[in-house]
């Protein structure tokens, strides 16, 4: 029994006045539940035609046609029926089993409205993250609970919400639509399609926040999530479950390494999932055209919350292509995630909070914003055996200012994520694409995450690259160099320029291997640095022709051996003879 010692006037809505038998019913109910101070009053509604309505202070019994339809939908939505059976004849057997309830549903008041966030009073119940519906038929997300009111953010145009509104909780949180027909398509925040291509059917709902697997759900990361990049492959190697932050300044390439990463999957049974947060419409549409070019989109999904959209719908977008990976990671698949990116989720929540008149921190950002991510990105994993095996490969992308990485949100990132490839901008405008600084990229997983074969083609290409550049700063100061100095930078120099690759032309692991050790076997040490890129085309060439079978005798799980590999410096040589490659 809820007492109130305040007086409580409860209104009964009906096209006709109730007989006296069913007004002192009403009275009874309305005293036992509410205390003796409440009334009743009835008041005259033709728009329901039968059943009746009753409101007492915020709380709702909507027995009209309408409220009885609504209460067995939500009924209705919370069953799973089997795929194989007509659905017709099991809603009518469910209807017959089905008996509605007294249930008091609460009612809320817009406050004010505006710049995509509501404050609504009455909903006293409301939980933070819980969905929202307003009379105009836009929803909204619970953001932050005070004690006399609430705020939350709006999923539509907030211009059809007027101050005085009605507001009724869901008891739901925020969730979206997944399944296998999402594969291939385009969608927003929500989980509606964008791409023109007719409505999805979905398999399920699956909360956009859920927690992330436990320690003991999780398993180590040791199979290669390769990106067809032979600079990270090699030295940088992402595993499948593990979170690599590419990070780096506006247009050094950052995209470009997430795309052939997607690129690579190709034929490898892995679901890629894009995730454009703030972005131009334009250049997602590019994005989009460029994977269906070539045969990518048939693997991928693309979630894309552009600049155009409300600060909430950017918000929640990484949440919900999370929530599709997660969908296809427990059914026991490979999922890689890219999200473009996580400095502009960050602005889209600080702009959020502030409207919220959440106290702001540093650069402004809310003290929370550190959740914002970890959150998120913890749900990346590689899933035990017992859970199925499945995993989820994030790749965050980081926008930084003057290549400073240790500003507030990059900082926050770096140390939640298991490594961080740096791109910088010096090495971009100097032709070096992929522009990957060596020295401040790294892989935390390591060479657990690399092949056999892989780690034996390396060897000491790392060192001799830092060697090179740690050489290439003190020789600026001098010109007077001694002949083994001056053949160490030639051969560093040629290891670079071995590193430059073309955009969408991610490399196989059998092309990366052989050329790596084509180039560290010193082949190259007297090719002309302007003939590298053709000798690395012509030599891949050479062998798919004159020699396929050493596609059989390189196994990603056996290393190299030394006479594999004086026959692959061999074959170089050959090749370097009988080409023309003279300056």
């Amino acid at each position: 029994m809820e007492n109130n010692s305040e007086r409580l006037n409860a209104r009964l809505y009906s096209d006709t006045r109730p007989s006296s038998e069913y007004y002192d019913r009403f009275n009874a109910f309305i005293k036992r539940r509410y205390g003796e101070s409440a009334t009743l009053e009835w008041i005259e509604d033709r728009s329901i035609k039968k059943g009746f309505r009753l409101e007492i202070g915020d709380h709702i019994y909507d027995w009209s046609d309408k409220g009885l339809f609504s209460q067995f939908k939500d009924y209705v939505g919370k069953l799973q029926f089997p795929e194989d059976k007509p659905v017709i004849p099991l809603l009518t057997e469910t209807l017959k089993e089905w008996a509605p309830k007294a249930i008091a549903e609460e009612l809320g008041v817009v406050l004010t409205v505006g710049d995509g966030i509501a404050t609504v009073s009455g909903l006293d119940n409301a939980a933070y993250g819980e969905i929202l519906l307003f009379d105009s038929g836009v929803k909204g997300m619970v953001m932050e609970l005070k004690h006399d009111r609430i705020g939350c953010i709006l999923f539509g145009e907030g211009e059809l919400i007027v101050q005085g509104s009605a507001v009724r909780r869901t008891g739901r949180t925020a969730g979206t639509p997944v399944g296998e027909k999402f594969i291939g398509r385009v969608i927003d925040a929500l989980g509606s399609p964008i791409d023109g291509k007719g409505e999805i059917g979905y398999t399920e709902f699956r909360l956009i926040d859920n927690p992330a697997p436990s320690i003991i759900d999780r398993q180590s990361v040791s199979e290669p999530m390769e990106t067809g990049i032979l600079t990270i492959d090699s030295m940088f190697p992402i595993g499948k479950g593990q979170r690599e932050l590419i990070i780096g300044d506006r247009q050094t390439g950052k995209t470009s390494i997430a795309i052939d990463t997607i690129l690579n999957q190709k034929g490898k049974n892995v679901v890629c999932i894009y995730v454009a947060i703030g972005q131009k419409a334009n250049s997602v549409s590019q994005l989009v055209e460029r994977l269906t070019e070539s045969g990518a989109m048939e693997y991928t999904i693309v979630v894309n919350s552009s600049a155009a959209d409300c600060a909430s719908l950017q918000y929640i977008a990484p949440y919900a292509g999370c929530a599709l990976g997660e969908y296809f990671m427990e059914k026991g698949r490979d999922v890689l995630i890219v999200y473009d990116d996580l400095s502009k989720h960050a602005v889209a929540y600080r702009t959020l909070s502030l409207l919220l008149e959440r106290s702001p921190g540093r650069e402004a950002y809310p003290g929370d914003v550190f959740y914002l991510h970890s959150r998120l990105l913890e749900r990346a994993a590689r899933l035990s055996d017992k859970r199925g095996g499945g995993s989820m490969t994030a790749l965050p992308i980081v926008e930084t200012q003057a290549g400073d990485v240790s500003a507030y949100i990059p900082t926050n990132i770096i140390s939640i994520t298991d490594g961080q490839i740096f791109l910088e901008s010096g090495l971009f405008f100097s032709g070096q694409r992929p522009a990957v600084n060596i020295g401040l990229s790294v892989s935390r997983v390591g060479s657990a995450a690399q092949t056999r074969a892989m780690k034996s083609a390396v060897g000491t290409l790392r060192l001799d690259l830092s060697q090179y550049r740690e050489m290439e700063v003190f020789t600026q100061f001098s010109s007077d160099l001694d002949e083994a100095t001056n053949n160490k930078l030639i051969y560093g120099r040629g290891l670079m320029y071995l590193l430059r690759q073309p955009r969408y032309r991610p490399l196989t692991q059998f092309e990366q291997v052989v050329l790596l050790v084509a180039a560290l076997g010193h082949v190259m040490q007297d090719i002309p640095f302007d003939k590298i890129a053709a000798f690395k085309r012509g030599f891949l060439d050479y062998i798919e022709r004159e020699k396929p079978e050493l596609h059989y005798l390189i196994k990603s799980d056996t290393a190299l051996t030394a006479e594999l590999k004086k026959k692959i410096i061999a074959l170089a040589e050959k090749y370097k003879n009988t080409a023309d490659l003279n300056p």
